[in-house]
């Protein structure tokens, strides 16, 4: 096949609906984005893998490389896209809507036009030999869980040395970012009538307990770690739900409670959950009468920051005319770092454009982008 103009490839993988959740509900497959690009990339000449998610069913990677050799260049992107409320939208999201200079669609800047983006800045170099190897890396379910960049650590994949994840940053270089896990914490009471509060042990007051620890175990983290390349310079823990009891009348029998907590680079992520936990325990030790459980709600993304001097981030710094800084946000950074890979964050769009209805991508950041990604292709492949 011949490979099409960059704005209908665009318009091909919004159109092609590959939704990610947690919710099976809205949960859908993404082979048939990935067959789309398998097709593009093999148009230019690219030897294509695709890997079956094994964790789940009907989910694929790609993973498509232009040359041999050691060393090379990974441009990353991920397939899927959140869901969505198609009456919230001004148009329809499956559909690239051009207006106000922008692109409007699900996906469009959170991040299936950079996958397109990619293949066209690609095109030039497909008859040209490489002296390292080119890689396009498209993954499933980021969205949710992360699911196909796990299964590339778990096999061991690693396509490059280099690697750029083309999240929207508005094309200003990231070389750092937090990380994220996600605990819920269960306390199971005895309810009772609350006429006599000897009759059971109330869930609820030992939570009070429990969030009163949380908030000291806060205020130690972020007297001790932080770092000013972020906007906001110290770890966060947010206590964001919480559920317990059923009637005033009621001893509450169990209250559960979830939490977020954002860690810095260079915070592990299970030495300070377990940190977390144990002084959890130490606090309800003396509560013989309740119980305590936790229950990873996400397993979680590691912080990640990429040497100021590596080769890639002077290349993007080079480029974008811009220093390379952090953002508060996951992506997919650690774990192609974890297989050996510098690895910076840069694209187009805007993140607080992203997961909202009228999703868009500015027109003016794609020319851009393809010019962006051609200079490193040209620095790290030729």
């Amino acid at each position: 096949m011949t490979l099409p103009p960059l704005m209908d490839m665009i318009r091909d993988m919004v159109a092609t609906p590959s939704v990610s959740s947690v919710n099976p509900d809205f949960d859908m497959s993404n082979k048939a984005v990935i067959d789309r690009l398998a097709e593009w990339t093999t148009a230019l000449g690219f030897a294509v893998q695709v890997q079956p998610v094994v964790a789940k069913p009907g989910h694929y990677n790609m993973v498509a490389t232009l040359g041999q050799g050691p060393s090379g260049l990974v441009l990353s992107g991920h397939t899927d896209t959140v869901p969505c409320d198609p009456q919230l939208w001004q148009s329809d999201p499956f559909s690239v809507t051009q207006r106000d200079d922008r692109l409007y669609g699900l996906g469009t800047t959170d991040m299936k036009s950079f996958l397109a983006m990619a293949i066209e800045a690609a095109r030039i170099f497909a008859d040209k030999p490489l002296k390292a190897p080119l890689t396009i890396l498209a993954t499933a379910d980021e969205e949710s869980g992360m699911l196909g960049a796990r299964a590339l650590v778990e096999e061991g994949i690693s396509p490059g040395r280099f690697a750029l994840v083309g999240e929207p940053t508005g094309l200003r270089p990231v070389r750092m970012h937090k990380g994220i896990f996600m605990e819920g914490i269960r306390i199971r009471g005895q309810s009772g009538h609350s006429s006599d509060p000897t009759l059971g042990y109330n869930a609820m007051e030992a939570m009070h307990r429990v969030m009163s620890e949380i908030l000291t175990f806060r205020q130690e983290l972020q007297s001790r770690y932080r770092n000013d390349a972020f906007k906001v310079p110290y770890p966060t823990l947010n206590l964001g739900h919480i559920c317990g009891g059923d009637n005033p009348n009621r001893i509450c029998g169990q209250c559960d409670l979830s939490i977020d907590l954002r860690p810095l680079p260079g915070m592990d992520l299970d030495e300070t959950r377990n940190a977390l936990r144990n002084r959890l325990r130490g606090v309800m030790a003396d509560e013989s009468g309740c119980e305590l459980s936790f229950e990873k709600l996400f397993p979680g993304i590691a912080a990640v920051e990429t040497d100021a001097g590596s080769a890639i981030v002077r290349a993007v710094e080079e480029f974008s005319g811009y220093t390379a800084g952090a953002v508060a946000f996951g992506t997919e950074a650690p774990y192609l770092k974890s297989l050996g890979m510098d690895v910076v964050v840069m694209g187009p769009g805007d993140i607080r454009a992203a997961h909202q209805p009228d999703e868009y991508l500015p027109m003016d950041q794609i020319a851009p982008t393809v010019t962006l990604l051609r200079q490193l292709i040209q620095r790290f492949c030729t």
